[in-house]
């Protein structure tokens, strides 16, 4: 393996680790606005989606200005594997995937295209 492939393996670990801790902040606000405002599951529901967006778009942003060329693709790829991720983590603590597969594919759409806009506006 090349330096330059282990940069840019760890440029998305960089940015993968910026989503996870912009997920982790977000979520603490959210839990404090349900416990503060009652919010119901609709809201809360969509605050988590609003919070995948956002946190993919934020590491796709950053992966984008690190590797400078293709920043779309770099974007989309890192929109996927923080949906992995996310998928892992639910398995792991659950021991099943949570929600079908509708709910799946839009989540993976949406992380996706977090990453990918990111991307593109860095």
């Amino acid at each position: 393996m090349g330096k330059s492939q282990k940069t840019g393996i760890m440029r998305i670990f960089q940015a993968l680790l910026v989503s996870y801790a912009i997920t982790a902040l977000l979520l603490l606000v959210l839990a404090v606005l349900l416990y503060k405002l009652n919010l119901d599951k609709g809201k809360v529901s969509a605050g988590i989606i609003g919070i995948y967006v956002v946190s993919a778009f934020a590491g796709g942003f950053l992966l984008g200005k690190l590797q400078k060329v293709r920043k779309f693709i770099w974007g989309l790829v890192l929109g996927i594997l923080y949906f992995l991720l996310l998928l892992l983590v639910s398995f792991g603590v659950y021991h099943t995937l949570q929600g079908d597969v509708v709910n799946l594919l839009t989540t993976l759409v949406l992380c996706s295209a977090g990453g990918m806009l990111g991307g593109m506006f860095s």
